[in-house]
């Protein structure tokens, strides 16, 4: 990975980490003040506790990524300690897709006359799961990665014994 990638991605992931922490801000002020009327057609407190807590989904997930592609430019990620990280990158996802469930719940009651539209938002909560999906397959071929990784160092170690 080359170093005006890494910085780009590092560039990205704070631009993001930055935006999530202002909505985490705005979210806990507006839940804080209660300044702004509810006119009943969506329960905003919950709306809100689920939009602060997809966000420390988001950002759980920014920091693990981070971390890997420190660990991709120390050349150290195929090893143990990078299912860590990796396994924190898959719960921050499935932890969105539930989320991304509730808000769906919350938003049902008032699609009555138009059931597709939670339809649509079911269907984009899978979406969100397979992503979570795509990422375990790709955790399985670190796993594989990793046990070749080993299983070379010691093939290595015995030629170097034999030699």
């Amino acid at each position: 990975m080359g170093k005006l990638t890494v910085r780009a991605l590092r560039a990205v992931l704070v631009v993001v980490l930055a935006g999530t922490v202002f909505v985490q801000a705005f979210m806990v002020w507006a839940l804080a003040s209660g300044s702004d009327p509810e006119d009943g057609s969506l329960p905003l407190a919950p709306l809100r506790v689920i939009t602060i807590l997809g966000m420390v989904s988001v950002q759980v997930a920014l920091v693990s990524v981070w971390r890997l592609v420190t660990m991709v430019r120390r050349k150290t990620v195929f090893s143990s300690a990078a299912f860590r990280y990796v396994d924190a990158v898959i719960g921050a996802i499935v932890a969105a897709a539930l989320l991304w469930f509730a808000v769906t719940a919350l938003n049902a009651p008032g699609q009555r006359a138009d059931p597709g539209v939670t339809v649509i938002m079911g269907v984009v909560g899978l979406a969100i799961l397979g992503v979570a999906l795509i990422v375990l397959v790709l955790r399985m071929l670190l796993a594989q990665a990793v046990a070749r990784d080993v299983e070379a160092a010691q093939m290595q170690a015995e030629l170097d014994e034999t030699i």
